[in-house]
């Protein structure tokens, strides 16, 4: 029996990409630390990059890693056969006890394939209990994440399903190949020493950040077809980018591939209307077309021409789901959303892009405008026919964005 973990997956062109990868998601991602706990969630046809994440891991002294699989087919599965009263419970014993991990100092890695096709045709009342119940279920160990009280990161898999949603002319093992090269392009991994390549961009992240604190911007605006957006900032936000650090002094990315610099919106000052410029992919249902209007922070209406009720339980799963928790400035044109330029992102704000939030309670975050909520939901909004301008101290607009790239 051939138990190496060097065994790569046959759709990947170089088996170096992959380990990698591996490299990068712990070495950048996660920034694991000697003897600490490492818990993993992944989809089952990620085994093979969770055997080199799992060698990468014991080879930085990590002290346990241990892997929780999901499997798409079995998620049809339930949808098709589980009781009705089923989907308003998820294993909380499960994700309870990832809590107290967390808080214990572990460290969270997940990777993300999903197939954006997968719950096409299914009860959508079904999928958004179900989703509810696990996001109550996960509260306590997403806002240890939001408040970077642990270190963790997110990496992309390819997947079937995702490849034959991308590449969909493709035979099945060319779309994952092309897949595979895709996702090593854009984290990096092809390079000759992805490290540095990793360290670079890093800095220069860090660099973008610390000019737009500079500008003290009390507002951001979006202007393109179908968009007149008005995005009040929250008091004392800050521009995150490059890597966060825990509280425990730990540097981690969460998000590979990560090209963005971020804040906190106010969540009661947001105002106009809004065109996405990508289909949203939520939990295996895609929804296209996304147009929304906000007064004084919240949605106050919303279409979309594809997933228009899944839309509409994303909205209604709490007040804070109609509220901003992020505005995103996307700077680099990815392989797999090449019309990417800037996001808002429906939800959870994150701690860290408020001065000192790491050290404030829920109701002096809010306070200050961050907003909660069960969910954290990216929207793209940018392309190159977006414009984004910022409001000075002195109640000017100057660009910040136009066609796409940075001005400054």
């Amino acid at each position: 029996m051939n138990l190496s973990f060097d065994s790569p997956t046959p759709a990947v062109s170089d088996p170096q990409w992959l380990s990698n990868l591996a490299e990068i998601a712990v070495r950048i991602g996660l920034g694991l630390a000697p003897e600490q706990e490492l818990i993993v969630t992944a989809p089952v046809e990620g085994l093979p990059l969770i055997r080199q994440i799992t060698k990468q891991a014991y080879l930085s002294e990590a002290s346990l890693v241990t892997t929780v699989f999901t499997d798409e087919q079995t998620i049809l599965t339930r949808l098709r056969y589980a009781p009705d009263e089923s989907f308003d419970q998820a294993p909380k014993w499960l994700f309870g006890a990832m809590a107290d991990a967390f808080r214990g100092g572990a460290a969270r890695l997940a990777l993300s394939g999903d197939d954006p096709t997968l719950l096409v045709g299914q009860d959508t009342g079904k999928i958004a209990r179900a989703n509810r119940a696990r996001a109550e279920a996960m509260r306590p160990a997403a806002e240890l994440f939001a408040n970077l009280s642990t270190n963790w990161t997110i990496v992309p898999c390819a997947t079937t399903g995702w490849a034959r949603a991308v590449f969909p002319g493709e035979a099945p093992g060319q779309a994952l190949t092309k897949l595979w090269d895709a996702i090593f392009s854009i984290t990096r991994a092809d390079r000759p020493d992805s490290i540095a390549a990793w360290q670079a961009h890093i800095a220069a992240q860090r660099e973008r950040a610390r000019i737009l604190d500079g500008k003290h911007y009390s507002k951001l605006r979006f202007r393109g077809p179908d968009t007149d957006l008005a995005v009040g900032l929250a008091d004392g936000h800050v521009w995150a980018g490059g890597s966060a650090t825990t509280t425990a002094g730990l540097n981690c990315l969460p998000n590979i591939p990560n090209e963005e610099i971020f804040t906190a919106p106010h969540r009661d000052r947001v105002n106009g209307f809004v065109t996405s410029t990508r289909p949203l992919v939520v939990h295996g249902t895609t929804i296209s077309d996304i147009a929304m209007r906000f007064s004084e922070g919240k949605v106050v209406e919303a279409k979309a021409r594809g997933g228009a009720q899944v839309l509409q339980r994303l909205l209604d799963t709490d007040d804070g789901a109609r509220r901003l928790g992020e505005v995103g400035l996307l700077f680099y044109n990815t392989l797999l959303d090449e019309n990417a330029a800037s996001h808002v992102a429906l939800g959870q704000a994150y701690s860290k892009t408020i001065r000192q939030g790491d050290r404030m309670s829920h109701q002096d975050l809010t306070a200050a405008g961050a907003n909660r909520s069960l969910v954290h939901v990216d929207l793209m909004v940018g392309s190159a026919e977006v414009d984004v301008d910022g409001m000075t101290a002195a109640g000017d607009y100057e660009p910040v964005m136009r066609s796409g790239e940075w001005v400054f």
